[in-house]
């Protein structure tokens, strides 16, 4: 591939340079079509930034163990180099090479590649460090459950189309462990998103050519290209509703032993994703904000509850049932020995909060899977469900219903399903004066919340709605979206907004005296555009643990 056209110009915004034409040469996204053969097969990548550092991936298949050299530049054209060395495609590690650069000057854009031995040379990626000092203004975009058999990766195409972000967040759910035809289903299935291995993923060969196929797509590679990413998994990574010892998509007399499915899993994501092998981290961002990274999924957490078995111990019986989930929510919920994090990263976040806001950071913010806001369902939901509606879906609005009447949630693989370990990290975040900021995934829909903790205000959440996945739209078709989102604001207190009809992104934007998300909705995920539907912003004054809309 050619250089980029013109080398980088500081008289020039970062959108009219790295606009798609200015860009056509040497950041154009790999030809899908060169990504079987050998040599460079996925584009290039960047994560794990610091104000001195980056991370550095790519992909090169060989016969052999392979040295590749890469360069950092602080132009286009690669006449200043920064910073280079060597890194190893290797077989090991199925073909993937990562290199840490370090020494580099901070919040500053660099070019970066790779070249192979034989003078071949990946596509130029671009990538950034994290400030240090007085930071004005940053901006994080972040994008989560993209399932690619639902459609077209468009928000990841706004969001290298618009090029107004300084680092990605992926909050997990980067690609999906399904079998073909299981989810989504056949007739689901967008034509020509298919999926390599067919069969479900189990073992290491088969999550590796999982991320292989999801790597393959363009707008995905774009994105990579072009903006250094920090990615968290969520459940989907390893299999569905994902814990320490098990997972509810996982079945050890056919599947083998949990440990070893899990061992592959996050031995693939390490090969394939820019990320450390850390399982948790932070991130300074100058003065304004420190960026936390958890892991709420594989350490520690609790197996999740199953409000089906609750609701199963009051047979048929309404009254019956009430009983058992008001018993429920009295014990076995509250138990203070549940967790998502584990005692030793919550120590280390309680300190890590106290520490930032000592230091004179602004804002604290968590880059986590799940949605933190208490959800229950509204006794409307069920008003308009007609027989037509399978039945399993009407057990569970049901059996929804049920819940909220008994005073719970109906989502215990959130942070519902842990009241007592919320309760524990809220209480951290005020303790340490922090202004909190949730950054959540997982639920497909977009909600907006003020958090709260013992009867004070404790922080806001931003949980963001999917890339691809159906959200609420998908199973209530007798509700419109906007009806369903307004019974869940009016029922519950935390949730100030919510839209769970479409599918896109969140642009959040940091400054030292507000927060604001803007939700950025597409027009569709079943054919490729990146026109946007509509846009919806949200802000919070510093200090104010408050949202206002617009």
């Amino acid at each position: 591939m050619s250089n980029p056209e013109a080398p980088f110009s500081p008289s020039l915004s970062r959108r009219s340079l790295f606009g798609f034409a200015a860009l056509a040469g040497g950041l154009a996204a790999a030809p899908l079509a060169a990504q079987s053969r050998g040599g460079f097969t996925h584009g290039v990548a960047s994560g794990e930034p610091g104000p001195d550092r980056i991370l550095l991936w790519t992909r090169y298949r060989a016969t052999q163990d392979t040295a590749l050299r890469y360069e950092l530049s602080s132009d286009g054209n690669f006449a200043n180099i920064v910073a280079g060395g060597e890194t190893t495609a290797s077989a090991d590690r199925d073909w993937c090479a990562k290199a840490k650069v370090e020494g580099l000057a901070p919040g500053q854009w660099y070019y970066f590649r790779f070249i192979a031995p034989d003078g071949e040379a990946s596509c130029i990626g671009r990538t950034r460090t994290l400030p240090v000092g007085p930071t004005a203004s940053f901006r994080l975009a972040v994008v989560g459950c993209s399932n690619i058999g639902f459609g077209w990766f468009n928000a990841y195409a706004h969001l290298a189309e618009s090029d107004d972000t300084d680092l990605v967040l992926h909050t997990g759910d980067y690609l999906y462990e399904y079998g073909l035809g299981t989810y989504p289903s056949k007739e689901q299935l967008l034509p020509g998103r298919t999926l390599m291995p067919a069969t479900e993923i189990v073992a290491l060969a088969d999550y590796r050519a999982r991320y292989a196929t999801y790597r393959a797509d363009p707008d995905l590679q774009r994105v990579h290209q072009l903006f250094p990413m920090i990615h968290v998994p969520d459940d989907h990574e390893s299999a569905n509703d994902s814990y320490r010892d098990g997972a509810e998509n996982h079945q050890p007399e056919t599947e083998g032993s949990w440990e070893d499915r899990k061992r592959a899993a996050v031995r693939a994501m390490r090969d394939w994703m820019p990320v450390s092998d850390e399982p948790w981290a932070a991130y300074e961002i100058g003065d304004l904000a420190t960026l936390f990274r958890l892991e709420t999924r594989l350490q520690a957490r609790s197996k999740p509850f199953d409000l089906g078995d609750i609701v199963a111990r009051g047979g048929t019986d309404p009254s019956r049932i009430f009983a058992a989930l008001k018993s429920f929510e009295a014990g076995e919920w509250r138990d203070p020995s549940r967790t998502l994090m584990g005692d030793i990263q919550e120590e280390w976040l309680a300190n890590g909060l106290k520490s930032s806001r000592t230091s004179g950071k602004t804002w604290q913010v968590l880059l986590q899977q799940v949605v933190m806001t208490s959800l229950q369902t509204s006794a409307d939901i069920a008003q308009g469900m007609t027989d037509a509606v399978p039945d399993y879906i009407r057990k569970r609005i049901l059996a929804g219903v049920l819940t909220s009447q008994a005073g719970l949630p109906f989502n215990m693989d959130a942070w519902d399903g842990y009241p007592a370990a919320r309760e524990r990290l809220l209480k951290s975040a005020q303790e340490a004066d922090a202004n909190l900021i949730v950054l959540a995934g997982d639920s497909h829909n977009g909600w907006a919340s003020e958090l709260t903790n013992l009867g004070a205000k404790a922080g806001v959440e931003f949980a963001g709605h999917s890339v691809t996945s159906p959200g609420a739209e998908g199973y209530l078709p007798w509700i419109k979206p906007s009806d369903f989102a307004a019974q869940a604001v009016r029922t519950n207190a935390q949730l100030k907004w919510a839209d769970t009809g479409q599918r896109g992104y969140m642009s959040v934007t940091l400054t030292p005296d507000r927060a604001t998300s803007e939700y950025r909705f597409l027009n569709t995920v079943r054919s490729r555009s990146t026109a946007l539907a509509s846009t919806t912003s949200l802000s919070t004054l510093a200090g104010s643990h408050a949202l206002t809309i617009g």
